[in-house]
């Protein structure tokens, strides 16, 4: 969802931004319009997660047996706070780009910049509706191999969830160029401590395994 959300803004910000007539940026469909496609992908998938959990819960209650511990993961050790830290810095240094674009006087840039806003308003909705799944999700497991099955798996989703990469790629996509020189390095600068910062948060995060195990309360 969350990649879908980032093609949309993009998708708009193309249309809305096009030439037409005079080399007036053509602003054919309303901010509305791409606020309103946002709220109806959050809501599909609202329902969609409701759906699945509810048949997990229904699997459930059907095994014969369940596992002799079972466990829900919360949030520290699916995610880890320095990938939690990431997420946060990330989208609010996101956000801060878009709030200095909307200082120039370029109509175009200016109108990306909302665009962007919005994209972001509904990446990081869909962020955490899917890290609530996560958390939510009910433990279905017969036994202890496929508990650590499921933990492992959550573990998984959550590093590929806090991956920032829609809110990097958001200000490089619908403004990087068009904007003045000042923003365009300001963004740049923003993806690349972006990346070193991940890169070493990754160096010094144990094996998937290993959490998973963490998380159970075994070694």
């Amino acid at each position: 969802m969350l990649i879908i959300a980032a093609a949309l803004a993009q998708a708009y910000d193309r249309l809305a931004t096009s030439p037409f007539g005079g080399g007036e940026p053509h602003r054919p469909m309303p901010l509305l319009v791409l606020m309103t496609a946002m709220a109806g992908l959050l809501l599909a998938q609202s329902l969609f997660y409701w759906w699945v959990r509810r048949v997990d819960r229904r699997a459930g209650a059907g095994l014969s047996r369940r596992v002799a511990h079972p466990i829900q993961p919360g949030w520290r050790a699916l995610i880890g706070r320095p990938n939690a830290a990431l997420m946060v810095a990330t989208f609010a240094g996101a956000t801060a780009l878009a709030v200095s674009a909307l200082t120039t006087q370029d109509s175009t840039v200016w109108y990306a910049a909302l665009v962007m806003l919005v994209g972001l308003a509904g990446v990081a909705a869909g962020f955490v509706m899917q890290l609530r799944d996560l958390l939510m999700r009910p433990v279905v497991a017969e036994d202890e191999m496929s508990l650590m099955a499921d933990v492992v798996m959550r573990v998984e989703d959550a590093r590929e969830l806090t991956r920032p990469t829609v809110a990097w790629a958001l200000p490089m996509v619908l403004l990087f160029g068009s904007a003045p020189a000042w923003w365009n390095a300001a963004a740049l600068a923003f993806v690349i401590l972006g990346l070193i910062t991940l890169f070493l948060i990754q160096a010094r995060t144990p094996p998937i395994a290993t959490v998973a195990r963490q998380a159970m309360g075994t070694r």
